[in-house]
């Protein structure tokens, strides 16, 4: 298969990108980085600039004549109290998280109904399904997208194309020294260090990226596509049907707990 694979500088899609590589597929990196790799092609592009994103799907189809998968794993985290977010941060967070894999299915669609099949992946978050402490913006920028993968679901299933949002709990990656923090304030300055702790050693005890690659693969094998798969450790995933079936004050005490915010 032909891949495109956004956000393929390091992490997560890195590991993506060198995988399906190894595993005999044409695999076509989008990063604002070029990368050197036997294993697959960078296009050293910014997925927030629309040109750039026409050009570099056009570079692939020129390459290899079609796109099979496109899996928009480019985005960024942001940490810090919803007061203290500025809107030139918020603007930033959505323009990559969301209008960015927009513009990437957009480019891709046309190449996709010609050949009347494709699969578009967007990597999602665990945290999508919950406003998180801390990470208020971060929630609502995946959260806009699994909504969005939701509705284009209908309108390109005619031609054969899926998509689905793949909601990813911790991954144990550098995502720490990448993340946007915001000013915090004095009065959240306490609990939003506890709790920044807490983020980072979550993290720290994730699940290996190569973990992903496998799921993926398994995935793209699958004919039978929801909109919404997800993937980290069972403590994580149970949060989402926790919150379907809970009272929402009994879902939020435990949510409390988890985030150490029970405790004075």
């Amino acid at each position: 298969m032909t891949i495109v694979i956004t956000g393929t500088s390091s992490g997560i899609g890195f590991v993506l990108a060198e995988y399906f590589g190894k595993n005999g597929h044409q695999v076509f990196g989008l990063s604002r980085k070029n990368v050197e790799s036997p294993y697959f092609t960078t296009i050293p592009t910014d997925i927030t600039m629309a040109e750039a994103v026409e050009k570099a799907v056009q570079e692939v189809l020129s390459k290899s004549g079609r796109i099979d998968v496109l899996i928009n794993n480019a985005g960024m985290g942001m940490v810090g109290p919803v007061e203290d977010s500025s809107k030139e941060e918020i603007l930033n967070l959505f323009n990559l998280n969301l209008v960015g894999a927009v513009q990437m299915m957009s480019a891709v669609l046309p190449a996709m109904r010609g050949q009347r099949s494709g699969k578009i992946i967007n990597i999602s978050s665990i945290g999508s399904e919950m406003g998180l402490p801390f990470r208020g913006f971060y929630s609502a920028s995946k959260s806009a997208l699994d909504k969005v993968t939701e509705a284009i679901r209908y309108e390109i299933s005619p031609w054969n194309i899926d998509a689905c949002t793949l909601h990813l709990g911790d991954i144990k990656t550098n995502i720490a020294e990448n993340r946007v923090k915001t000013n915090v304030s004095e009065p959240y300055r306490t609990t939003f260090d506890k709790v920044y702790a807490l983020m980072n050693s979550h993290v720290d005890q994730g699940t290996e990226p190569l973990e992903v690659a496998r799921y993926i693969e398994k995935l793209l094998a699958s004919s039978r596509w929801k909109a919404h798969f997800y993937f980290g450790k069972f403590g994580q995933k149970i949060g989402v049907p926790l919150k379907w079936m809970l009272p929402q004050n009994m879902y939020e005490n435990l949510m409390r707990k988890y985030n150490s915010l029970d405790k004075a």
